[in-house]
């Protein structure tokens, strides 16, 4: 059977509860997924003097065709977002800047150094985000950045991050949209502190003066996340959940929330409804942790439609901005971007395919039979069929068939490197 016809056969099925299939692949559209450049090329960048990778961050793999230009980065990401349905963003960190083999320091960053990338996303039609770099760098190497005791070293930090809003500013006016700035710090320590607050109060000092200066949010919105352990901080992180939700709220600034930044016994997915109630705003680093912040590419597993849930059944989809965090260099990785913003794009298509309105009414009823059967039943209603069609209507390749492409683009341009 055609993919035309499975699809029509679909939507019938989805009629009987009022979901409009059509509609649904109307606003899944207009869903950007912010891609996170660093899959390509393992986090190392691109910068004269590079550092060893360092903040409790640690890719694995040594699988061929790594990026290793601003051109080959770009040319991968191409072939990734050609087999991924919508049209969607890029998010960059600091060390992705382009000086023509001049050795400029961080802090020292400035728009033009980002310029071809504004020039590509323009010509590809995507958004840009930002991340200011707080690792892999000689003044992190004892694990403490904006929350460091030498005023010194929290000034260069403090600066790096200044200089790092004004380029994410630039990003949105060049491109019309604007880009999320997200400020993560590897700070703490790896055996049980001696002081918990003081590190904290240095941190809040650091963020309040480089946050002083106000952006127009049409072009700039500011980020700050939390994590709960790294290696090397495994005792005590100064940038804790508590810290920065506090601090975003008190500041009017988006909480972001990385789904590999908690205790494995949390879900994202259940902080997302409290956040909307008292946030306009929140942000996501989607990965996959597996036993700790591993950074697994994401798979459509129950927590990711779980929050895609959230989002969908909570009118959230303009209030979350949703961005990708993983690293894999065991795999392909082009194959690992497709694999990964795929999944999320199925996720937020599978809870824009659920009765949504009919199960809070039964819940609300106290018909938790219903509620659990009609739940259950609706994970092989055949969504599958949908994202086919949806695929094939985007112009990307159906099911399985991008891996050809990609595993052509690995024998053409991947091996060789």
């Amino acid at each position: 059977m055609s993919v035309s016809k499975q699809y029509e056969a679909a939507r019938e099925l989805y009629s009987k509860w009022g979901i409009n299939t059509d509609e649904a692949l109307e606003v899944l559209k207009q869903i950007p997924i912010s891609i996170h450049c660093w899959q390509g090329d393992d986090v190392t960048g691109f910068e004269v003097n590079k550092s060893e990778l360092s903040g409790g961050i640690d890719v694995t793999g040594n699988y061929p065709g790594k990026a290793t230009t601003p051109e080959e980065l770009r040319q991968d990401l191409e072939k990734a977002l050609s087999l991924i349905p919508g049209k969607h963003r890029v998010n960059l960190h600091s060390i992705y800047a382009e000086t023509d083999g001049e050795a400029i320091d961080r802090k020292d960053l400035k728009p033009e150094h980002f310029s071809n990338w504004v020039k590509w996303a323009r010509l590809n039609q995507l958004g840009l985000d930002f991340n200011p770099t707080l690792f892999s760098h000689p003044f992190a190497e004892d694990g403490l950045t904006l929350s460091h005791p030498d005023p010194e070293i929290r000034k260069y930090w403090i600066e790096l991050c200044q200089s790092s809003r004004k380029i994410s500013e630039y990003f949105g006016r060049e491109l019309g949209t604007p880009s999320l700035m997200n400020v993560w710090i590897p700070d703490g320590y790896k055996d049980i502190p001696s002081d918990r607050l003081t590190p904290r109060k240095r941190l809040k000092d650091s963020l309040d003066e480089i946050f002083e200066e106000e952006i127009d949010s049409q072009y700039h919105l500011d980020a700050v996340e939390s994590k709960v352990f790294g290696i090397g901080s495994e005792s005590y992180v100064v940038g804790s959940h508590e810290f920065y939700l506090n601090y975003a709220l008190q500041n009017r600034k988006i909480c972001l929330l990385d789904t590999g930044h908690y205790h494995p016994t949390e879900t994202v997915s259940n902080k997302i409804s409290s956040m909307l109630l008292f946030s306009d705003q929140m942000a996501l680093h989607v990965s996959r942790p597996v036993r700790w912040d591993s950074d697994h590419v994401v798979i459509l597993d129950d927590e990711l439609k779980e929050i895609a849930l959230e989002i969908v059944r909570n009118d959230a989809i303009e209030k979350v901005r949703i961005g990708l965090d993983f690293f894999d260099a065991s795999i392909n990785r082009v194959a690992a971007w497709t694999i990964g913003t795929r999944n999320m794009i199925k996720a937020l298509l599978y809870a824009l395919l659920s009765p949504n309105d009919y199960l809070r009414e039964l819940q609300e009823k106290g018909n938790f039979t219903e509620r659990l059967a009609l739940m259950e039943e609706m994970k092989t209603y055949p969504f599958g069929a949908v994202w086919d069609y949806y695929c094939e209507q985007m112009g990307v390749p159906v099911r399985e068939e991008w891996l050809k492409e990609v595993r052509e683009y690995e024998k053409v341009h991947l091996v060789s490197r």
